[in-house]
C-alpha cells in the first residue's frame, strides 16, 4: 500500500515519555459531515506513520481523533481530542504532533 504523508507523535507530558498505544482515527470532512479515512495506534515511540491509503488523501478538512481516555485512565477531562487541520497541497508531508497531559494538551504543525 502506498501511504499518505501523515504522521502524528502523542508525547505522554505527565510521564515524560512517548504515549503507547492510543487510539487516532483519521475523518475527512466533506461539507460539514466526517467520514472516516484511517484507524491506527501510536507505536512505541509513541507514533504513527504509514498509516492512510493515499488513495484517500487529496486536499480537503481532516481531523485526528485521539482517544485520550484509555490511555489517561478515567476520569479524563479530555476523553476525546480532536485536531481540526487543512490540507492545501496533498504531496507536503503533514505532522501533526500531540503533547497530552491529564488536564491539557498541546499541538503544532511539526516536520
Amino acid at each position: 500500500m502506498t501511504t499518505a504523508p501523515l504522521s502524528t507523535h502523542v508525547l505522554d507530558l505527565e510521564r515524560g515519555e512517548p504515549a503507547r498505544g492510543v487510539s487516532v482515527r483519521l475523518e475527512r470532512g466533506d461539507a460539514g459531515d466526517w467520514r472516516a479515512v484511517a484507524e491506527g495506534r501510536t507505536d512505541g515511540d509513541g507514533r504513527l506513520r504509514e498509516w492512510v491509503d493515499a488513495a484517500a488523501w487529496s486536499a480537503g478538512d481532516y481531523r485526528l481523533v485521539f482517544a485520550a481516555e484509555p490511555y489517561l485512565g478515567p476520569p479524563a477531562f479530555f476523553p476525546e481530542i480532536v485536531i481540526g487541520f487543512r490540507v492545501v497541497d496533498p504531496g507536503q508531508h503533514h505532522h501533526v504532533p500531540l503533547l497530552l497531559n491529564r488536564h491539557g494538551y498541546t499541538t503544532y504543525r511539526g516536520s
